[in-house]
């Protein structure tokens, strides 16, 4: 035995170990409302801070192809409307010349912000893609992809000629909950009289 080890032994004559208490594995019920509601909330919180809109390699569409999309529970007389462009546009985004990475900053951004503002009706101006060497509507092809991801869309459809056809798309945005409220109270006032 060395001489530190026999000075250890020394040292420790004598010490006895701690006691510890028996703990109680306590197991949560993950399940229950208030902690799913919990984990919902902190979920759209990060969604609504970093953007998630993917550029990744997806299939391109062809230059001249008619963008559309309806949410479950957007009226087809709404929609219908939407596609005639009889809705006024509130804001416009355009993209021209800008990358894939660009235009999903900006597309992320724009919607956010006209959220933020209670709009319910934007364009975004992507361009037909026609002048692409791949053949494909490069930036036409993303917002199709990044739309239906945004939980804000309710709808989308390709543009009227006069704003630009497939080069551009008419967005209706949800409804804020204030501009519900308000909705609301219009009809009730209307009501009363």
């Amino acid at each position: 035995m060395s001489d530190d080890e026999r000075l250890f032994d020394e040292e420790m004559a004598g010490v006895k170990p701690l006691q510890t208490e028996q703990r109680v594995n306590i197991k949560r019920n993950v399940n229950d409302p208030a902690s799913v509601e919990a984990r919902r909330q902190a979920a759209t919180a990060r969604e609504g801070k970093r953007n998630f809109l993917t550029t990744s390699e997806i299939p391109l569409l062809d230059p001249y192809y008619l963008l559309e999309y309806r949410r479950e529970g957007v009226q087809h007389g709404v929609f219908r409307k939407l596609k005639q462009g009889k809705y006024a546009i509130e804001a416009r985004l355009d993209l021209h010349k800008m990358t894939v990475e660009q235009a999903s900053k900006q597309v992320f951004e724009f919607i956010r912000e006209a959220m933020a503002v209670d709009l319910r009706t934007v364009m975004i101006v992507h361009g037909r893609g026609h002048r692409n060497a791949s053949g494909g509507a490069v930036l036409k092809s993303y917002i199709n992809h990044w739309l239906p991801e945004m939980s804000e869309v309710q709808a989308f459809s390709s543009a009227q000629p006069q704003h630009g056809g497939a080069g551009a798309v008419y967005v209706m945005l949800r409804k804020s909950e204030r501009k519900k409220q308000e909705n609301r109270d219009r009809l009730a006032r209307g009501r009363g009289n």
